[in-house]
């Protein structure tokens, strides 16, 4: 398989190692000072760049017929627009907030237990997540998912980063640290007790593979897609 890769920093180093190792070819990899040369040669692109570059990376490769997974967060208010064009254009697109196995699996945790805790009105929804410095935005896309997770299933309303967070708020406590791959908690609190579950990511490897394994799953599909399509979750529980 022919990988485009749309973002050439420490995630994309990992990708490409985790790529060739796998038997794959790199075709291009696209720096924020590059073209996109090379891309018409690729059988998928996997985007990690920046919230600023996720748009135009994700739209060049539907207007070219490329097949295309993006792990970039950030950029998220455009998502309807990216999933318009790609019907448009009939093309396949998967985007994904995390792409650890470890993590849709939280993900799936995490909306049990809001379903549960839901009939628990002592209880309230908190969140914890810690990121690496390098980290532009925040929460974290992941932080997000697992917020929307508690709203969807519960009297939650809306997330917030503010500590005065209303009663319909779920707080998200966003922390920046040195070499942190990734780290989230939930926290359901009460005056007697927490229920904490909690995900630690120890390198950037399980995300690297992940967006791997999505892209060698999407290749030869049409439509918008997401990670639950690619590991079959819902039909594994």
């Amino acid at each position: 398989m022919k990988i485009a890769l749309l973002g050439y920093g420490k995630m994309g180093k990992v990708i490409e190692k985790i790529a060739l190792e796998r038997g794959h070819e790199i075709v291009l990899r696209k720096s924020s000072n590059t073209t996109y040369y090379g891309l018409e040669n690729a059988d998928v692109a996997i985007d990690f760049s920046i919230p600023t570059s996720a748009v135009a990376n994700i739209s060049e490769c539907l207007n070219s017929g490329i097949p295309v997974v993006s792990g970039t967060t950030g950029w998220l208010e455009e998502y309807p627009e990216m999933v318009a064009l790609c019907e448009n254009k009939n093309g396949s697109f998967i985007y994904g907030s995390n792409f650890s196995l470890g993590v849709n699996l939280f993900f799936e945790l995490n909306t049990y237990l809001a379903k549960m805790m839901s009939k628990f009105k002592n209880y309230s929804a908190t969140m914890e997540e810690i990121h690496h410095t390098q980290k532009l935005d925040a929460p974290s896309g992941t932080a997000i998912t697992l917020a929307k997770g508690i709203i969807e299933n519960s009297d939650y309303t809306n997330w917030t980063l503010a500590k005065n967070a209303n009663e319909d708020e779920v707080y998200i406590d966003a922390q920046r640290i040195e070499n942190v791959p990734g780290t989230h908690s939930v926290f359901y609190t009460s005056e007697v007790d927490t229920i904490e579950i909690k995900h630690t990511a120890h390198s950037r490897e399980g995300f690297a593979l992940g967006s791997i394994i999505a892209a060698e799953w999407l290749v030869g599909k049409k439509g918008v897609f997401t990670m639950k399509d690619v590991l079959e979750i819902d039909k594994r529980i």
